[in-house]
């Protein structure tokens, strides 16, 4: 728990720099027009509203829309964080903001940080706070609350999605913050490459972006100048001028404005994070992405949502478990050669580990992404399973139980069962499904790779079973 206050000149330039009011907050113009919940929220004095939860990626604005709501409209403001947070932290805050209520007529507002790693006891212990008005609650989260926060607090709360900062707002803030005393105060420049480099690197986070320019702008502040060439002279001209000029004070050299350049971006940041949560959202929707892009037949974007997995440290080993479904689901009898590839891929993985893993994923995704696709045979198992589950089967035909154990052959099982090796082709005209299912087709062929010569060959085996 903590009060939040504006960070010292110490602090990272993202805490300097963050708004001090929502007027100051970049993007989220949805959220943030005039009328809008969150300007009532913040209006000064104001001491009832809805408690709100933000869902939004890392680095929109979460935390500071609430601490702009707090400073704005003189409540106070308490800061806790799911990850270090217990019942007993919940309930302590509520106690206190019910008697900062009480005594100093000032309400509460408690900003709870990645609520969806609360519990659903500790989310509960929230629930009196809420509904009776002791704090008004400000909650962020980067997963679907609908999944991650209770059902009570939902019903409760106003939910309000944040987007990704476009990158004209991005490079807006890059460029206050080196002009603003509380960033860099007009110490360095930033020249055109490096601002689009920085917001390129950033992916939409404003926090990211921040840093990248930190990172940059004390790099050039702690290199000294290049001095210019000087031309070669004779080095008895040198000791002559050098002595001439002992007692000749010299004049300061001017210092030209250190700039930023896309060189300097590049040498200060080692890699851009990729903006991926591998327990979030983002995770769920690059492998959607890179399962689509396989199954659409686009090894091009197939390779770049793997990238982007390999890039942000996703388990190789589900990376390969999905090339295996992909290859069953996906391609199926189009091409089984596809199985024995995902199979092989992932086996690979756990053999050789990472990063030479990541070639024989790469295989397996462009084999599978320009492979023939059926679904054919996923969609069988799916229709077979639709009739299990409502009811729709029968008993086991008596030629096709078990005649092996003691008694069976005298309860007539087995008996008129064909042998198929014994009959011409290996196919003997039988019933397989059980009676209330007979003449059921779960299995269609289609018209892609193998699937062709699958679906001729099944048409001549399903007559020989119907006797045809």
């Amino acid at each position: 728990m903590a009060n939040a206050g504006l960070g010292s000149s110490t602090a990272p330039l993202a805490v300097r720099m963050r708004p001090r009011s929502l007027d100051e907050v970049v993007g989220q113009t949805h959220l943030l027009r005039q009328g809008s919940p969150l300007r009532r929220l913040a209006t000064p004095g104001a001491r009832s509203g809805q408690s709100v939860i933000l869902w939004g990626p890392p680095g929109t604005g979460k935390t500071t829309i609430a601490q702009a709501i707090a400073a704005s409209s003189d409540r106070r403001f308490v800061e806790l964080s799911a990850v270090t947070a217990g019942v007993k932290d919940v309930r302590q805050v509520m106690e206190e903001a019910l008697s900062t209520r009480d005594l100093y007529d000032t309400q509460t507002v408690l900003f709870l940080d990645e609520i969806h790693r609360f519990t659903k006891a500790q989310q509960d212990a929230l629930l009196p706070g809420v509904e009776n008005g002791w704090v008004l609650l400000i909650a962020a989260t980067t997963e679907n609350p609908s999944f991650s926060v209770i059902s009570p607090l939902l019903s409760r709360s106003l939910l309000l999605t944040l987007e990704q900062l476009p990158d004209d707002d991005l490079a807006g803030l890059l460029d206050r913050a080196v002009a603003d005393p509380r960033g860099f105060g007009g110490a360095i420049a930033l020249d055109d490459a490096a601002r689009a480099s920085i917001v390129r690197l950033a992916s939409g986070d404003a926090r990211r972006a921040l840093t990248i320019l930190e990172a940059a702008g004390s790099h050039v502040l702690a290199v000294p100048p290049a001095q210019d060439d000087e031309d070669d002279e004779d080095e008895d001209e040198k000791d002559a001028d050098e002595s001439t000029a002992d007692d000749d004070a010299e004049e300061p050299r001017s210092q030209a404005t250190p700039i930023v350049t896309d060189a300097i971006v590049a040498e200060s940041v080692d890699a851009a994070l990729l903006r991926y949560d591998r327990q979030g959202d983002e995770h769920y929707d690059v492998i959607s992405a890179f399962i689509k892009s396989v199954r659409g037949s686009d090894p091009d974007g197939a390779l770049h949502w793997l990238a982007r997995m390999i890039e942000a440290g996703e388990d190789a080993r589900f990376i390969g478990r999905r090339l295996i479904i992909l290859a069953s689901e996906d391609v199926g009898m189009a091409d089984p050669q596809g199985l024995v590839i995902a199979t092989a891929a992932a086996q690979a993985v756990q053999l050789i580990g990472m990063p030479e893993g990541r070639i024989p994923l790469a295989e397996a995704t462009v084999y599978l992404a320009t492979a023939p696709k059926s679904n054919r045979s996923y969609a069988g198992v799916n229709a077979a399973i639709a009739d299990v589950r409502r009811g729709a089967f029968g008993r086991v035909p008596t030629h096709l139980r078990d005649a092996h154990y003691p008694g069976a052959k005298r309860l007539g099982h087995g008996k008129g069962y064909r042998y198929a090796h014994d009959a011409p082709g290996s196919v003997a005209t039988q019933q397989y499904l059980p009676d209330e299912l007979v003449g059921t087709v779960y299995y269609e062929p289609g018209a892609h790779g193998y699937e062709r010569e699958v679906g001729a060959r099944l048409e001549r085996i399903r007559a020989i079973l119907r006797g045809d």
